[in-house]
């Protein structure tokens, strides 16, 4: 049986709030998910044993259920370059997807420490999506929480066995993305200063500048629409394209999310897109451009520059 109630689940709200998110793909989603998390356990606070799991492996437990109840009536939040073909013209004709519940970036402070900041790079966040809501548990609960396989089982209601195969499952598509759970992100400053000369290049509508900083590999995307396009000279296409069709009055203030580096650009002075950018090496390998107002709302940001 649980005290005092609040005093023992504080402590646990921010991780908590980062496993829905990481299950659940939008901050909106991941807090509501917390909320009924605080709700179900407060209701079952005097069945609460400490000789079967801690306070924090308790809550995990409620906060994965609420989390799968959702999931039970909705997809998973992919970004285009994961579900998506590619888009080889960089003058194509935009395609809305508006029908697809598409990831939503979370707000983090850059500094917090590198570890939470690489477990909520958008490219894990995205990779986890495309699992099937089960193996996403699985996955978070065995290799974060670092739950036994029985435990994990009693918890999803499922056998060892089964938890076994869904980890193993889940662990392979992760390796086929090259994506890694413990992969730490570089550090904030090296994050920033590569995406403060981008935006100079940016806010001077110099495509030369703005590809020198691109990675071979580059990926550009910007859900809610389909596009998305690899490789830097589709990159420095397209960008001629926005400055030919869009006009080069670009204004832009830093943000962060998902533990990396970006800016919220303005366009004529009104807000535009919040635009991540994921740095390696000294190079951007991938822009996330979210052109959703409700995106931009996100974040602390001024009405217009």
């Amino acid at each position: 049986m649980l005290v005092d109630f609040d005093a023992a689940v504080a402590p646990h709200r921010r991780e908590l709030l980062v496993h829905c998110y990481r299950m659940l793909g939008s901050p909106f989603d991941a807090e509501d998910a917390l909320q009924e998390t605080f709700v179900r356990a407060w209701r079952a606070a005097d069945r609460y044993d400490a000789e079967r799991a801690s306070v924090r492996t308790w809550l995990y437990r409620i906060a994965t259920n609420v989390c799968l109840s959702a999931l039970a009536s909705r997809r998973g939040r992919p970004l285009p370059s994961g579900v998506g073909e590619l888009f080889e013209d960089p003058d194509a004709p935009f395609v809305p997807g508006a029908e697809v519940p598409w990831l939503v970036p979370m707000p983090v402070d850059p500094a917090v420490a590198a570890s939470e900041r690489g477990r909520l790079r958008l490219a894990l966040i995205a990779a986890l999506q495309l699992l099937p809501a089960r193996q996403r548990a699985v996955l978070l609960l065995r290799e974060a929480l670092e739950l036994p396989a029985a435990e994990v089982a009693d918890s999803l209601e499922m056998t060892t066995a089964a938890v076994n195969s869904a980890l193993q499952r889940a662990r392979a598509r992760l390796g086929q993305a090259r994506i890694a759970l413990d992969d730490v992100a570089p550090p904030a400053a090296e994050q920033r200063a590569v995406v403060d000369r981008y935006v100079s290049a940016f806010e001077r509508a110099d495509v030369p500048a703005i590809t020198a900083l691109l990675a071979e590999e580059v990926i550009l995307e910007m859900p809610p629409m389909w596009n998305w396009y690899a490789g830097v000279p589709a990159y420095a296409g397209f960008m001629r394209r926005v400055y030919r069709t869009r006009g080069t009055r670009w204004d832009a203030t830093p943000v962060w999310a998902n533990g990396e580096a970006g800016f919220a650009a303005y366009l004529d002075g009104r807000p535009h897109s919040v635009q991540l950018l994921t740095v390696s090496h000294g190079r951007v390998v991938r822009a996330s451009v979210f052109a959703d107002p409700v995106v931009f709302g996100l974040f602390d940001l001024p009405a217009e520059r």
